[in-house]
């Protein structure tokens, strides 16, 4: 399969996988619990969440394109299994974060999609360099939504009982 081909399965996919994560709970101020957050100064507006995350989307899915087209290439199933780890530890974040409401344990998990996704792109490095480069905005950003992610659990350290959940239901006896 051609690089072009490789972009037109991929890009579309990644995009997707993350809009429906992200549509999977409400989120920003759509979000009564988040609205109800002490959140840091440095806190972007709610529009350019979607602006910034669809253009990472966009890149990190051609920068996997580039690489499954790099048949023969040493390394490169370590690659694809590192991207789809930080893959699928980036669609579980909105839910935990947004949905379950556990900080902690975004946290954690954005930590852990850092990591993998430094891994990712140093072995991307090693098959395609312009695949690297893809993801070197995705890194900033991540690193920035982590320092927003830990700030807000230290500025709401009852975050997780601030408002009740869509689903919660109370039972009066």
């Amino acid at each position: 399969m051609s690089l072009a081909r490789w972009a037109l399965v991929c890009v579309p996919l990644v995009v997707l996988l993350g809009f429906l994560s992200s549509r999977s709970v409400p989120t920003g101020n759509d979000n009564r619990w988040y609205s109800a957050l002490v959140k840091p100064a440095l806190t972007p507006p709610d529009w350019l969440f979607p602006v910034a995350w669809s253009t990472f989307y966009i890149m990190i899915g051609f920068a996997l394109a580039m690489i499954l087209n790099a048949r023969g290439a040493r390394g490169r199933g370590l690659a694809v299994a590192l991207f789809a780890g930080q893959l699928g530890l980036n669609l579980a974040w909105s839910p935990l974060f947004f949905g379950a409401h556990l900080v902690g344990w975004a946290l954690l998990t954005i930590v852990g999609m850092l990591l993998l996704s430094i891994a990712t792109t140093f072995q991307f490095a090693r098959i395609r360099r312009t695949a690297a480069w893809l993801m070197v905005p995705y890194l900033v950003w991540l690193s920035f939504a982590t320092g927003l992610n830990w700030r807000i659990g230290q500025l709401n350290p009852d975050a997780e009982t601030l408002v009740p959940g869509a689903r919660t239901s109370q039972v009066i006896g």
